[in-house]
Order: structure tokens, then sequence, then C-alpha cells
């Protein structure tokens, strides 16, 4: 089951018939090459060779690579995933199907995007996706796949293609829901999971179920995941098509370009058109060849009928001034499940705080965006950092869901909120907590007391408001590291272990590689021979009397420089516990006690906390949330049992492809390459003579 091939380098031939031998009794083959210009033609034969078996079974195997990155013919793309799918061409004719002639091969490239086209996220719920892996368990797609970095400008990870399903799935410890797709099972599975937002500083605990079978024809199979109650309810309504398209023509209303309504790939003349074109055309009858997903473009007409009602309450909202006298509120937005958009800016595009709000990739959907985690029914603030933005204001988004019933089985239908000014929501705040509903309308404690320090901070633990503004969007461990610490062990806050496995770390290289040539020999001892030609020709050709008085032997430093290389990392992130509406406690310091008060804000996922702030517990040091290179813990703290251990330990399962054309009984093995034996050609001889007679 083996082949072997050989190469004779140079011209000498003295091996020759041993190589020979060794190549032809293996079925592989012999080749000679003399001079460079022979490489490539000659080393190219063993393709020939191990073709052979697929043409004679005359099997047009469909390959399929795993995913790469690359550009598309389209430059406003960027680099996107794509795979690359490829079949062989050879010649059918009956006197060279022995030989086994390998013609060519014929192939495309197909963006993964492409292949999301024909999966209906509309039918996937909140937090539903879908994703596919190869043979080898890799992943083809999946929103968790992060194959490009920034540094400067995106760069490919080194490891990228090879991303395991079990470094994004990996709270299935034991690889069931890997395996059974790698053995192209067709079956449903369930677990917890853990799924970070807000580039993983924030994470939703939720159960996830699976489904997943494979794709014929390809070494792919496909899941599903549903996040539990959502996905599997849905309604329809009925509308006519003119009052439809009526509402979806309205100039705040877009749908998602990304998603697939109708095909306009099939005509050229279709390329150009948006969906919303697509739709328009399709339902008057303009475009009879259109091929669109009717039932999917009923919902959508509900859903612009039944949505246009808030346009005019936002209408209403902007030209009342009171409301919003100094342009508070800038975005109101609303997303439902079918993709449709409506955003109504309060004040001028050029005006808006964020620019970055609401891009392509978001409008594509609203309705399942990390910026607005609808598992929370309340509403749930989330403030984007001046970090994370082009500008230097910070601006806070309020979102929630629409649920078709008050009940918690109910589909949810839709997404709402708004986003506002930071400076607006602080003075909201502010204003609010002055407020107090005793009969004198005095607050025992008020916010503006120089003894204690007010705040209001999220579920996930982050700082929106602030006496010290510099604080807004840090972490509260991080300021007040005593209090959060109370909290944990209070039950009112509980830290979740997350772990990823597509980090790039910095780490400092020198910066040039002086120890790779102590590793090899060989590289030691060429590199010593050159080192002294080198310096033999210069002290021959430099050669003068001067230099025997005069040295000037200099050598640069080595300058460490940092790179970022692939590797995995734990960190944490904090989440609180609903069911606790109000918690006070003290915090034994030094040499006082330091008092504080937590209070859920009824409604919403914030939290007011007010604390002490004459004692200070400087012996208790913050709570970050940095993450650490799961190899530092393996070293410093003997982590023999971790995660990354069983990893290492573990060998995942592969599976081969199906076919396979190692050898073929009616092989010709005597065409294994070399120099065929002489032999006498009676009309090659005959020739020349009859030439060299008649001649004369």
């Amino acid at each position: 089951q083996v082949r072997i091939f050989t190469y004779l380098i140079g011209r000498e031939a003295a091996f020759a018939d041993n190589l020979k031998w060794m190549a032809c009794a293996n079925k592989g083959f012999f080749t000679q090459i003399s001079t460079l210009a022979d490489v490539q033609e000659n080393v190219m034969e063993y393709l020939h060779v191990l073709s052979r078996p697929k043409v004679i079974d005359q099997e047009h195997d469909v390959v399929w690579t795993e995913a790469y990155i690359d550009s598309t013919l389209a430059d406003d793309q960027g680099l996107v995933l794509m795979t690359t799918v490829a079949m062989p061409v050879f010649s059918k004719q009956n006197e060279t199907r022995s030989k086994g002639i390998l013609l060519g091969v014929v192939g495309t490239d197909v963006p993964v995007k492409e292949l999301l086209k024909t999966i209906p996220k509309y039918k996937l719920g909140i937090h539903g996706y879908a994703f596919a892996i190869t043979n080898n368990g890799y992943i083809l797609t999946h929103p968790e796949l992060r194959p490009l970095y920034e540094e400067g400008k995106k760069r490919r990870k080194p490891n990228y293609s090879s991303v395991d399903l079990s470094e994004v799935e990996w709270e299935d410890r034991d690889d069931v829901l890997r395996n059974a797709m790698v053995n192209r099972k067709t079956g449903k599975f369930s677990m917890e999971v853990k799924k970070t937002v807000d580039k993983g500083k924030r994470v939703l605990v939720m159960t996830n179920d699976y489904y997943y079978t494979d794709i014929k024809g390809t070494p792919f199979s496909l899941g599903v995941a549903l996040s539990r109650g959502h996905g599997k309810y849905f309604f329809r309504g009925n509308v006519t098509v003119e009052e439809g398209l009526h509402d979806l023509e309205h100039p705040d209303v877009s749908l998602a370009d990304e998603w697939s309504y109708c095909n306009t790939d099939l005509h050229p003349e279709h390329r150009q058109m948006t969906q919303l074109e697509a739709i328009k055309r399709y339902l008057t009858g303009k475009e009879p060849l259109l091929q669109c997903k009717y039932l999917l473009i009923q919902e959508v007409l509900f859903d612009a009928v039944v949505s246009a009602p808030i346009e005019a309450y936002w209408t209403s909202l902007a030209l009342n001034k009171s409301e919003n006298s100094d342009k508070g509120v800038e975005v109101a937005f609303l997303g439902t499940r079918t993709g449709l958009s409506r955003i109504n800016l309060f004040v001028g595009p050029e005006q808006l705080t964020n620019q970055d709000f609401l891009t392509a990739e978001d409008k594509e959907n609203i309705f399942n965006a990390d910026h607005f985690p609808l598992c929370l029914i309340f509403f749930f603030f989330f403030l984007i950092h001046p970090a994370e933005t082009a500008n230097k204001s910070n601006v806070v988004t309020a979102s929630t869901a629409i649920q078709l019933l008050d009940d918690r089985k109910s589909p949810v239908v839709a997404a709402v909120g708004i986003q506002m000014k930071l400076e607006f929501f602080q003075r909201k705040f502010w204003t609010a907590s002055r407020q107090c509903a005793s009969l004198d309308g005095r607050c025992a404690i008020s916010c503006d007391d120089e003894t204690i320090n007010c705040y209001l901070i999220d579920n996930n633990g982050f700082i929106l408001v602030s006496e010290d503004y510099t604080q807004t969007g840090y972490f509260f461990g991080e300021v007040e590291g005593a209090v959060m610490n109370k909290l944990l062990i209070m039950g009112s806050f509980k830290r979740i272990t997350l772990y990823d496995y597509q980090a790039m770390c910095r780490t400092n290289k020198e910066s040039s590689d002086s120890a790779h040539s102590l590793l090899d020999p060989y590289n030691a001892f060429f590199a010593a021979v050159k080192w002294i030609m080198t310096e033999l020709v210069l002290f021959l050709v430099e050669f003068n009397l001067c230099s025997w008085w005069h040295s000037d032997l200099t050598a640069k430093a080595q300058r460490l420089k940092q790179t970022l290389e692939p590797c995995d990392t734990e960190y944490p992130a904090f989440v609180s516990e609903r069911t606790i509406k109000e918690t006070t406690g003290n915090i034994a310091c030094d040499d006082c006690f330091k008092s504080f008060v937590i209070q859920q804000i009824p409604s919403s996922n914030l939290f007011m906390v007010v604390v002490d702030n004459e004692c200070f517990c400087d012996s208790v040091p913050p709570i970050t949330m940095a993450p650490i290179e799961i190899r530092s813990l393996l070293n410093y703290f003997a982590h023999n049992e971790s995660l990354k251990c069983e990893r290492l330990k573990s060998q995942k399962i592969r599976r081969r492809p199906e076919s396979c054309h190692g050898f073929h009984p009616e092989e010709n093995a005597r065409e294994c390459g070399g120099v065929s034996g002489l032999s006498v050609k009676p009309p090659l001889v005959v020739l020349p003579l009859l030439l060299m007679i008649f001649s004369r």
C-alpha cells in the first residue's frame, strides 16, 4: 500500500538501475534530474502516477477544500472566507484508459457566505446560528470563527484554517457534538453554553439545542444551534401585496442585503438589483424569471405593515422639541425577525455622536445583533466605550424585545431601541437620584454627599455613570475591588471562566534567530564554512598594513521585537444574580469598615451602587478582566489536569475521505520512468542507408 518515488540528482547515472528498480517494484516512478530546469517537469511526474487508479476507475470524485481567506473579484468585499470545489478531467477513450492519463482539474472558488445564503435565518430565532465543519472537525463557517487579527492592518492568523469545532463550542468537554458531526450522523444535542457579546466582555448563559446532519456530496457536516425556547415558535400574518409594498417603500425601511429573499445570481441582468428591488419587481410581475422565497416575502410584507405606525410615533417625538430639546436621543431603531429594519434619526447624519452605529453588518440582522441580547426581556442598557469608536464621546444604547404575547414561550418578533448621548443619560440619572418619595422631598442620603460614591452599573459590572467621568466604561472591580469581591462572596454577582482558543498574545523575539543554527549541526557546519570563506576573501581584498594596528570590530546589538502569535487564553466574565433585588454589606479593612448598598433598578439590567468613600481598602487588589495565557498557568501553577492539558493529550477523531483510489489492478507498473532499453528498429536503420545510396 506504499508507492516509492525515486529521484537521481545530477548527471551521474551509476545508481540509476537500483533507483529505478526500487520505484518500479513499488508502483512508483523514477526520474533523473540533471539540471535545475528539469526540476519542475520531472518532479511533477508523481501526479500522473497517483492519478492512474482514479482515471482507470473513471471516477469523477468531487473534492472540497477547507476554508481559506482570499479576496474576491469585487474589491469592496476585501478578504473573505472561501472554499474551492474541484474534480478531475480525463479522457474516456478506451485506448487511453489503461494508461490512466489525467488531462487536468476543473474547479471554482466559492465564498462561504454564498453557501450561508441557503440558510433560512428568519427561522433560527434569537441568537440562533448555522455552522459547518469538515471531515477533520475543522470549522468551515461559524459565528465565533475569527480568521483575521488587526496589527496596523488586518492579517491572517497563522492557524485560522485549522480551528477545531471544540475550540469554539468548548463547553462540550466530551466532544459529543463534534464527534457525531465528524462521523456524519444526524441527530440532536443540547448543552448549556456561555455566549459572549461585546467582543467577549459580556456573557449570556443559555441552553442551546443543536441539530446536525451531513451534507451529501461534500465532506462537510451542517449544524444549527437554536437557543432554548426560541427558534421553535413563530407566527404568520397575511396582508395584501398593495399594503405591504406601500409600507415597504418607506425611505426609513431597509432590508438586509446579505439575506437571500430572491436569487439574483441566476441571470446577469438581475445581479445589480438589491433585494428590495428584486422583491418589488417580483411581486409586481415585472420579473417573472426571478426565483424568490414567497413565504419569507409574505412575512416581510406583514412586518412592514404592522411596524408602520411606529414611524408616526417617532415623527411626533421629533416634532415635540420639549422632549428632546438638547438632542440627547439621536437614533431610534426597530428590527424584525425577517431582516426588516426601521431607523429614525432625530439629528442630522453628520451630528451623530457614534458614526459607526448600525453599520452594514449590524443592519444585516438588528434582530439578532450582539448589541442587543434579546434573552433579556427588560430594557438592556449598553455602553459603547470611546476606545471602540472613532470619536471621543460615549453613547448609551437601550433596547428591548417585543413578544407576541405576555408569555416567555411566546415568539419574540422584533427588537426596538434608542441610542442617546452618555451626557444626556447621566444627567437624567442624577436628576432622578435627587427625587425622593419622602414627604418633605429630602433624601436621607444624597449622591451629592462627599462621603459616598454613587455608581450606576449594568448586569455585567460595567460602569455607566460615575461621579468621576473617567471611570465610565470600566469594569466595577477595577475601581472598587473590595466591594466587587464582597459582591462575589455574597452571590450578588458570579464569576464565569471563559476560554479563547483563537487569541493572539504578544511575545518578545530577538530580531535575528541566533539559536536556530545551534539546533542543526548541518546548518552550523555550513555556516562555519561560509564564514571562513567570507573572511578569507575579505582579508585578501581589503588587506593593508593599517589594519594590523587599527581594528574596528563592532557587532549590532539584537533588539527585542514584540510580535503577535497564536495562543490560548483564559479570562473571567461577570454576571449579576437577577433574583437578588437589594444587598447591603460591610467590608473589614485594615483599620475601618467600608459599607455599601446595591439595588436593582426595575425593568432594566442596571444596578445603583452606593459606596462609603471614607474607608480605603488598599489591601484588596482590584479585580480585572485581563486574559491570562493558559501556557503561563501551566508553568506557574502546575495545572496538570487543566483543560489545556486534556486537549493536548486527547487525539481528536478524524474521518478519512469516503473515496480513495490508491491502486488499481489494471495499472501498468512497468511505466515507471527512466531510460528505456535500446532496441534496433528496422525502418530507422534502413531509411538512412537508402538515403545514402540514392544521394550518390
